[in-house]
């Protein structure tokens, strides 16, 4: 390892920027003669449209113009497309209702946009909004998934409320089992709905060029080549070489700046219509009910045991809630992330899982943090406490007793997964001694002297990072590719530029990506740039989503890298009359082997601009190359994490008092990035256990629509953490890497809720679902005190 290369803790290069206010984000960005716009948005949750009446507001100060949905209809432009397609147990296609980019005819959630008001200012244009007549009739509102599924329901869309009625696994193996068993533990548990909330709220400008044809669109994106694609093909139908999509800095994305949205198709096709630049901001409130939410499951798992405690078969059934309409990629969310990943760590021989997508009267749901690997996991790290209790056992050693042995990969799971490494007895055993497992009954003791209630809990996770292959989820529904794309310029001094097709929202990319180049090339980190997030600078990309910036877009880096020195090395073996065999790349130099003779990396890289002394005949002038990798797997990060609450008995409040997290990431790139990660990842996982939910009254109201409603962690919510790594490589990438970006989010929520309810089991109370907010818990023991009374 050298100072700045792989496995060095690098301070980060985009720190500075980012923490001085020196970032360039959507909203910094103005063209010349832009205007603003303002979206009016729907207030109730269902109704059809009448007239809209723009003609008061259309004589407002500073009105430019006003669009509705009739006119993009009216121009022939399309809806936002789905960009997976699920089929039924059938074998039939999912319902696949039209998405348009404005309402046309309905409105189906509170927030759905119904017109969009340009003007001189935003102010203009948000006052403009006001003075829009739009007749609505109400329509009775599906407000739940319950609602959704009864007799006689009101229909979202014309083909009902079922989206899709999915599975995978072997029923009738499972059923039979399930016969066999000793014991079934049983469990029905919610994943709540959540609401991203990135420090960046959403942004977007459109800017088309009349002289050349070409539309900008500026936008605050975690994928801006997929928007091209999406936007270009699908709602406007231009070819992509007259689109180009900028995502500049991002703050934060989460999952919920993957998916191409309404503000952003319209500002750049109505960029054209006034001839002027069309920028569009969200405001904190606007973004709670126009950014896709995420999780918001409910579901029903069984687990048969042998009389050893041995898992003999899982089966699970699922409803996920999408929402009004599809949004990008939802139909993949509650099948291919969520119910491939059902084995956990796990050897369960045989699983079942269906799942039933529903469209409600609600904001649709997406892709947030870990995407499907977060629902599994609570499902199955909730549902092995409870075999534990049925058990009669300990929680660690059931799953001692259940993990897939360290010597059994690669290890096919009955839903799908086939896992390359792992070693889930080692991540144990380190969480347990730094967590001080053995120790605690003496901290319950202590604490129930103060009064308190403290409880401990555990979960071993598995996650599926870096989608792939192409092939095969492409055979799964998906329509796109999952491969990513990577190019290396080195220019005449030596310094280097890489253009990925990743985007970096916060991730650290710029350094990480660097210390790649730097421990191949033998520079400096200070000679690196990185460069992402502008289709017309990068070939093509996939996007920052599913942790699979490195696994994915780091390894497209090394072939990047790989076709460089190879090149390189030519150039050297002609200067020093050596063989290209003979030459070797040692700490930024190439030597021929077993001699004193070497040329600097720069001197290379110059020879290859300024070709005066040149092999010209076999090689190329210049120093630049492009690289595509489709993974052959997904890469699967595991690890441990133990949660230690204490609650307040007569107030209800819980108080994280210890986290500790070991995760095997594969090989650690910058361990300070890695802690920083797993962070942030905690934070939002303890938020969901305890703090986070998206709350709709009987009208599809938003009754959580600010941070006044919306509990998000702060500081002082959470503990000192303590984080460890415990890696095994992976084997199909050249660098070992697995993931970091989601393992906080989706191995704490059980461990929370599993210490929560340690902490209440001497009380009667066996699950509790998430958030476990104050009013919850005391509502629960006081229901206790009142049975023990009566």
């Amino acid at each position: 390892m050298g100072a700045e290369g792989i496995g060095a803790a690098v301070r980060r290069k985009e720190d500075f920027r980012f923490l001085t206010g020196r970032g360039n984000y959507t909203d910094d960005i103005n063209r010349p003669g832009q205007t603003h716009a303002y979206f009016l948005r729907s207030q109730v949750a269902h109704a059809t449209i009448g007239n809209i009446d723009t003609a008061k507001a259309a004589k407002a100060p500073g009105v430019v113009a006003i669009f509705t949905g009739a006119d993009f209809a009216a121009d022939g432009k399309g809806g936002l497309p789905c960009g997976w397609l699920v089929k039924n147990k059938d074998g039939s296609p999912m319902q696949e209702p039209p998405h348009p980019v404005l309402a046309q005819g309905k409105v189906r959630h509170v927030g759905d946009p119904i017109a969009v008001v340009i003007a001189e200012t935003r102010e203009q244009a948000k006052d403009a909004a006001e003075l829009i007549d739009v007749q609505l009739t109400e329509l009775p509102v599906v407000g739940t998934m319950a609602d959704a599924v009864k007799p006689g329901a009101a229909k979202v869309h014309d083909g009902g409320n079922v989206c899709y009625d999915w599975h995978i696994g072997d029923k009738d193996a499972c059923d039979a089992a399930f016969k066999k068993a000793f014991k079934v533990a049983k469990l029905d548990l919610v994943n709540n709905r959540l609401i991203p909330n990135a420090m960046e709220p959403r942004a977007a400008i459109g800017d088309f060029d009349r002289a050349t044809g070409e539309y900008t669109l500026y936008t605050t994106s975690q994928n801006p080549h997929v928007i091209r694609l999406l936007m270009g093909a699908f709602v406007l139908q231009i070819p992509e070489s007259r689109l180009r999509v900028v995502a500049p800095d991002v703050g934060g994305g989460f999952g919920s700046k993957i998916f191409h949205y309404a503000e952003e198709a319209t500002v750049t096709w109505a960029s054209a219509k006034v001839g002027r630049p069309i920028k569009w901001t969200c405001d904190r409130a606007e973004s709670f009910m126009s950014d896709a939410h995420g999780r918001d499951h409910v579901s029903h798992a069984e687990m048969a045991m042998d009389k050893d405690g041995k898992f003999l078969a899982l089966r699970v059934k699922t409803d996920a809630n999408m929402g009004a309409y599809l949004s990008t990629f939802a139909p993949a969310v509650p099948t291919y992330l969520y119910a491939t990943l059902l084995a956990g760590t796990y050897t369960t021989p045989v699983i079942y899982a269906e799942v039933r997508a529903l469209f409600t009267n609600t904001v649709p749901v997406d892709a947030y943090r870990g995407a499907g690997r977060p629902e599994a996991t609570f499902l199955l790290e909730r549902l092995v406490d409870n075999c534990a209790a049925e058990m009669g056992m300990d929680r660690v050693e059931i799953r001692k007793r259940n993990f897939i042995p360290a010597d059994a990969f690669p290890y096919q799971t009955p839903v799908a997964l086939q896992y390359d490494s792992g070693d889930y007895q080692a991540t144990l055993a380190s969480a347990l001694k730094i967590a001080d497992w053995a120790g605690f009954e003496a901290r319950r003791v202590a604490a129930a002297k103060k009064g308190k209630l403290r409880g401990i809990g555990i979960s071993t996770y598995l996650e599926a990072c870096g989608i792939a292959p192409s092939a095969v989820v492409g055979s799964l529904g998906a329509r796109a590719g999952l491969y990513e794309c990577a190019n290396i310029r080195v220019h005449p001094t030596g310094s280097v530029t890489v253009f990925t097709g990743c985007h970096s929202h916060g991730q650290g990319h710029e350094t990480t990506y660097a210390q790649l180049v730097a421990d191949r090339l033998g520079i400096s980190i200070d000679q690196i740039e990185v460069s992402h997030g502008d289709t017309n600078k990068i070939p093509f990309g996939m996007g920052t989503y599913g942790s699979r910036s490195l696994a994915v877009g780091g390894t497209a880096i090394v072939k990047a890298l790989d076709k460089i020195v190879d090149k390189a090395k030519k150039i050297a073996a002609h200067l020093l009359e050596a063989s290209p065999a003979d030459i070797e790349l040692k700490d930024g130099k190439f030597v021929v082997a077993g001699t004193d003779k070497a040329k600097a990396f720069g001197e290379i890289s110059l020879a290859a601009y300024v070709p005066h002394n040149y092999p010209i005949d076999t090689v190329e002038p210049g120093l630049e190359e492009t690289a595509f990798y489709d993974p052959k797997n997904f890469t699967f990060p595991g690890g441990c994490h133990i949660c230690e609450v204490e609650i307040d008995p007569d107030t209800g409040v819980t108080k994280v008092v210890k986290f500790t997290a070991v995760d095997d990431v594969g090989r650690v790139v910058n361990p300070m990035i890695v802690e920083g990660q797993v962070h942030g990842g905690l934070a939002q996982g303890i938020g969901q256990a305890l703090l986070e939910t998206c709350v709709y009254d009987e009208n599809g109201q938003l009754r959580s629509g600010s941070y006044m409603d919306y509990t998000m962690p702060r500081a002082d919510d959470l503990p000192s953490f303590d984080v460890a790594t415990q890696s095994t490589l992976c084997t199909h990438n050249p660098l070992g890497v697995k993931g970091v970006g989601e393992v906080g989010a989706i191995g704490s929520p059980p461990a929370v809720i599993n210490a929560v309810v340690d902490a209440l089991r001497e009380t009667g109370v066996r699950h509790i679902d998430m958030p476990a907010t104050p009013s919850k818990i005391w509502a629960l023991l006081n229901s206790g005190r009142r049975a023990a009374a009566e």
